[in-house]
């Protein structure tokens, strides 16, 4: 049974060695083992308890103190300490938590929320213009103290591009619903053509704007709760805004101005950036399917410039492949490795 589960792995795409720690054995025993047709593990085990294996008397001893009313709303992190505190000692804060594990009595003690867990949102893979979008709210400092304009934002992904925007008074999913009509209208969205990913903010998972992407075929997709790096794109987009040289210093004096503002930044954006993550071609000509013909012409002259001076060039010349998918929210490598 051992060896076929190894086997198994090695086929799979995992080393000898790593799956012989996995399973601690030694190579050199597997090897033993298939010469000596050995189909299971043959080891007989340790033959004496350990040393410090606690008594039941001893175990029984740590579930009614970590039970008892004194210390049932309190961790083993807490119990320990107090009962030195007592001059009295029944075993570590390890040895609480995993006998209080193994009973099944391991829960949350506090009344406090106990903590959850937030699962990663699910990989989303586009190779197109309108598969995949991101949309987010920024503040945009207004004539008074304290007050703000509010940017709303909705970029393609895939192309960089941005597809809608607009600049109101306040948050509000109404805004928000109104926004996402005007742009699947303009991009000739249709039924489950697109996804829209946001954080979760009011605004983004709020009645009407749920209905709107329902009735619209827009499927929605959020990040984890109070992670920015769930929608990386849209933040690295307002990163780049408010870090831009012409960004006023001061206030802006009334939503008029702001809108004329981020229209002269948009129109910048599109198509006159060279963004660095999709080969420094702008997002308008990747968004339209002519960034292609771009790199090529690139090409050509990174090409003949080698020509002219060759001793100029230890290598290659600069990547100019089209990047044809583009991932949101993609597995950590340490993940990636693990699963190999």
């Amino acid at each position: 049974m051992i060896l076929g589960l190894v086997d198994e792995a090695v086929t799979n795409g995992a080393s000898v060695g790593r799956v012989c720690r996995e399973i601690g054995l030694a190579a050199t025993t597997l090897q033993r083992w298939r010469c000596q047709s050995i189909g299971d593990d043959d080891r007989a085990g340790p033959n004496s308890l350990p040393a410090n294996k606690l008594s039941a008397q001893e175990r029984q001893q740590v579930i009614d103190t970590a039970c008892s009313a004194k210390f049932r709303d309190l961790s083993p992190m807490q119990i320990v300490p107090r009962l030195a505190d007592q001059g009295d000692y029944i075993a570590s804060e390890a040895t609480f938590h995993r006998i209080l594990r193994e009973e099944g009595l391991l829960k949350h003690r506090s009344r406090a929320k106990a903590p959850t867990k937030r699962h990663r949102p699910p990989v989303k893979v586009a190779d197109g213009a309108c598969q995949l979008w991101s949309w987010d709210i920024t503040y945009l400092p207004g004539p008074i103290r304290g007050t703000f304009f509010y940017l709303y934002v909705i970029m393609d992904v895939w192309s960089r591009k941005i597809v809608g925007w607009n600049v109101h008074l306040e948050e509000s999913a109404e805004h928000a619903a109104d926004l996402i009509i005007a742009t699947c209208k303009a991009e000739g969205i249709e039924p489950d053509q697109v996804i829209l990913h946001s954080d979760n903010g009011g605004p983004m998972k709020g009645a009407t704007m749920l209905a709107t992407l329902q009735r619209l075929g827009v499927m929605p997709s959020f990040s984890r709760p109070s992670v920015s790096n769930d929608n990386p794109y849209s933040e690295s987009l307002f990163r780049n805004l408010k870090y831009r040289p012409w960004y006023p210093s001061k206030p802006f004096p009334s939503l008029e101005v702001a809108s004329k503002w981020v229209s002269a930044f948009v129109d910048w954006y599109n198509d006159v950036n060279l963004h660095s993550g999709i080969r420094f071609v702008t997002p308008s000509d990747r968004h339209a399917g002519r960034h292609r013909d771009v790199l090529q012409r690139r090409r050509a002259v990174y090409d003949a410039a080698r020509g002219r001076s060759p001793e100029r060039w230890r290598g290659a010349i600069r990547n100019l492949d089209p990047i044809d998918t583009v991932v949101l929210n993609p597995e950590p490598e340490s993940e990636n490795q693990h699963a190999a």
